[in-house]
């Protein structure tokens, strides 16, 4: 490691401040993600900003028809939350298996989001909820927040202070892990709304992607016959070490057939 400012502020406004004095200083939040690549020298800002002090970004909060997460809220809080558990449990069983106990006792779900890993869970649980991300000065719709590969709308000042999950009727997620790395290989979130479904797909491409196919079907009949029945095309899916893009293909609407039990089980 090498040395660096850290800066510790208690409200999202100061915190935004200094980063923009810094051109190359970094929101720190859980860290999961940062630290190992400035470790590895991937990454040398000149300075910390850590979010974990600001209370406002640290409450969970349930209305009648949304759920308001605090970017700086960890995974095991959003596992063991009774209201989210009530409200999403789809959401409250994601988060209780993203890694392992120590990266949900301090990996954030703004963290997640603003690093976008493309085999990350929380981004599919964004994109088929249609969350709203809230920043220090706009809100950005799931459906806009995903860009590419580590990629996303943030400005590089722009700091991730919540998310706003609508509540959908029924909602489950499933992965395949890689069991060294506890990531999805592919994990697939089924989201069933008023309006119809949405299906998102995590790990299986450069980034998390709707699968439009398994939502006309699952609108139409939202069953695990129906998922399964669904072909997934592997052209542009991720071929790589860990498993051929045919391979992802395959297990696409296998988990999301899982996903649609799980969902109708809650």
């Amino acid at each position: 490691m090498y040395s660096f400012d850290y800066q510790r502020p208690d409200k999202s406004d100061a915190a935004v401040a200094f980063l923009k004095q810094h051109d190359d200083a970094k929101y720190l939040s859980g860290g999961q993600s940062l630290l190992p690549t400035m470790r590895l020298r991937l990454a040398q800002p000149s300075a910390l900003v850590d979010v974990t002090r600001i209370g406002s970004m640290k409450d969970i909060t349930v209305t009648g028809d949304k759920v308001t997460i605090g970017g700086a809220v960890c995974h095991a809080q959003v596992a063991a939350n009774p209201e989210v558990q009530r409200a999403l449990p789809g959401l409250a069983d994601l988060a209780g298996h993203i890694g392992d106990r120590q990266v949900r006792e301090r990996g954030t779900i703004g963290g997640s989001l603003a690093n976008d890993d493309p085999a990350a869970c929380y981004p599919a649980a964004v994109l088929a909820l249609n969350a709203t991300i809230v920043t220090d000065r706009r809100r950005i719709a799931a459906d806009d927040f995903f860009l590419g590969m580590y990629e996303t709308a943030l400005e590089p000042d722009e700091l991730i202070t919540s998310v706003e999950f609508p509540i959908a009727e029924r909602a489950a997620y499933e992965k395949f892990r890689n069991p060294a790395s506890h990531f999805a290989l592919v994990g697939v979130f089924v989201a069933k709304h008023a309006g119809g479904v949405r299906v998102a797909v995590t790990g299986a491409a450069s980034s998390v992607f709707r699968a439009s196919g398994l939502e006309a079907a699952l609108s139409k009949d939202f069953s695990i016959a129906s998922a399964r029945s669904t072909s997934i095309s592997a052209n542009t899916l991720n071929d790589d070490m860990h498993a051929s893009a045919e391979y992802r293909a395959h297990l696409i609407p296998i988990l999301a057939g899982r996903a649609v039990d799980r969902a109708n089980a809650f």
